[in-house]
């Protein structure tokens, strides 16, 4: 089962549709707990769901895979190490039981969990597709 990741920071919108388009992505899952902030440009809720809908891509904005508020602002203020948000994080998905909508969040198609980080390595998209790949390991993950 193919899943795809995508971080849309320094991407122009031709960019970031072209990767989703050529990864043939269905189903875009948004992560972030704000989505409507002016800095996301092209990513801000309402335009990304006009986009994907002129795609034919379903847009998802799915909070039960996001931090918390007080979580997010620990790391972005450095209150806490990449380290502990990663087990934090992993206590939280685990306590939303994400894990029970695999099939649901994969479907028969392949999504593509979207947040605003460039790059996964320290990214909680990646965070959530390590923790599903836990419960189904025919999970395969591709970052965009």
């Amino acid at each position: 089962m193919k899943v795809t990741t995508i971080g849309f920071s320094k991407k122009s919108l031709r960019s970031f549709v072209s990767l989703l388009q050529q990864n043939k992505v269905t189903r875009l899952i948004d992560t972030r707990l704000h989505n409507t902030s002016q800095l996301a440009g092209f990513a801000k809720k309402d335009d990304l769901e006009f986009v994907m809908e002129m795609l034919q891509i379903q847009y998802i904005h799915d909070l039960s895979l996001a931090p918390t508020e007080s979580l997010l602002q620990a790391i972005k203020q450095k209150d806490i190490s990449w380290k502990e948000f990663e087990t934090i994080f992993k206590d939280l998905l685990q306590e939303r039981k994400i894990e029970t909508r695999i099939n649901e969040m994969i479907g028969d198609g392949i999504p593509c969990f979207l947040c605003s980080e460039e790059k996964p390595h320290q990214c909680h998209r990646k965070l959530v597709t390590d923790y599903l790949r836990e419960f189904d390991n025919r999970i395969e993950v591709i970052h965009l």
